[in-house]
């Protein structure tokens, strides 16, 4: 079997598996990842950007190697390969999750239950829940799912799409790493400097998919490109930024301004300021929104492989 064949089949099948199955609630292989990543880290912290570069090298180029090595052992099954590719797509996605997690906090809005959505919300992201009203919450989600359409799901399948079974393992190893120790944190900011710059390399090509593919599949195309045009530049994140102001746009929300992280405050721009205030309906839209996006991303990403073989053939 081709090899264009086995991705498209093989992530399909680990999409599919995500849809169905979710994230295991414990031995989670990025779980595991991150134990091993943090025992390195014990062994070699420094505050040193080297040491930093060291722990990314180590830590990301394993997963990537781990990759290389299983595609190897199975490259003479199709059915192997496949499986393979499946699992792997499987492991790194979280889409289901995010669902999961965002819809909850959903609910508890809808009923008036602040406090449980609050004590929910650390679960989807790092900000401060006390300092965050209803309103505030709903925001937080939505920023939440868009930024994680792009990290959890279309950045996986673009380096699955590049680099198959290896690329998607590294991609998650990269993307993980920059959660651990890539925040500007004292402890962290010239350890965790490579793996954030890698992040934001590795990030930077699934992130305008996510953009493009929100405006295409979101209620208002033309709001998502002007949102895009005129906000994104200015967030702090040159990967979040293309994929917030997008959904922004597209959902016809105002996103951004204010934060709060662990009582640092953040002041953000605002991104589609013509846009109304976040509402708690704006989840399930925001969620519905990253299911197609999703879903598109895997066509995108099949195809672009198909056509790269083609070529190459």
């Amino acid at each position: 079997m081709r090899a264009d064949r086995v991705f498209a089949y093989g992530a399909a099948a680990g999409l599919l598996g995500d849809l169905l199955l979710g994230d295991p609630r414990r031995g989670h292989p990025v779980a595991a990842f991150g134990r091993a990543a943090a025992a390195v880290e014990r062994v070699l912290w420094r505050d040193d950007r080297a040491r930093g570069a060291l722990h990314t090298a180590v830590c990301a180029g394993g997963a990537v190697a781990l990759g290389a090595v299983a595609a190897r052992v199975v490259r003479t099954s199709p059915a192997a390969s496949l499986a393979l590719t499946g699992a792997a797509t499987w492991a790194v996605v979280g889409g289901t999750s995010l669902a999961r997690e965002a819809r909850a906090i959903g609910r508890a809005l809808e009923a008036g239950d602040v406090e449980a959505a609050r004590a929910r919300l650390p679960h989807l992201c790092g900000r401060d829940p006390q300092a965050l009203d209803a309103d505030g919450i709903a925001r937080a989600v939505v920023e939440s799912v868009a930024e994680n359409t792009s990290d959890a799901v279309v950045g996986a399948l673009v380096w699955g799409a590049v680099g198959g079974v290896p690329g998607l393992l590294g991609f998650r190893a990269v993307n993980t790493l920059d959660a651990m120790v890539g925040h500007r944190s004292p402890k962290y900011l010239r350890y965790g400097w490579a793996s954030a710059r890698l992040d934001d390399v590795a990030g930077w090509p699934g992130a305008r998919l996510t953009a493009v593919l929100a405006t295409l599949a979101g209620d208002d195309p033309r709001g998502a490109v002007r949102a895009w045009r005129a906000d994104a530049a200015a967030h702090p994140s040159p990967n979040a930024g293309p994929v917030e102001a997008s959904f922004a746009g597209a959902l016809g929300v105002r996103l951004g301004g204010t934060l709060s992280y662990g009582g640092r405050v953040e002041h953000r721009p605002v991104l589609n300021g013509n846009g109304r205030a976040v509402g708690v309906h704006d989840v399930e839209r925001a969620v519905r929104l990253s299911k197609r996006v999703s879903w598109l991303a895997l066509g995108v990403c099949v195809a672009a492989r198909r056509i790269a073989k083609g070529r190459t053939s």
